[in-house]
């Protein structure tokens, strides 16, 4: 999944959208494990990502799928990498 900041989605001159399901992210698709490398390349974590496969992983495939924010013009301004770093320097603070 993906971090978002949420200025990122308002304008106040966009269309209001209500009653409905909206994806906020890239549509781009990342697996759990390059998610889990990444945030470990940013915290500066160093040991071994182990996976337990005896357990369910929930949804088969993690990817948003925009074209609702899209159709309104909206496309994301940050990338997964930013988006980690920036979440881990507030969590930081």
């Amino acid at each position: 999944m993906e971090h978002v900041d949420f200025k990122d989605t308002y304008n106040e001159n966009e269309k209001e959208i209500r009653n409905c399901h909206i994806n906020i992210g890239t549509g781009k698709e990342i697996s759990i494990r390059e998610l889990a490398e990444q945030i470990a390349t940013t915290v500066g974590y160093k040991g071994l990502i182990t996976f337990d496969r005896s357990k369910p992983d929930g949804t088969m495939r993690k990817l948003t799928d925009p074209s609702k924010l899209h159709a309104l013009g909206w496309h994301h301004q940050i990338e997964i990498e930013e988006g980690v770093r920036k979440i881990y320097e507030w969590y930081l603070q």
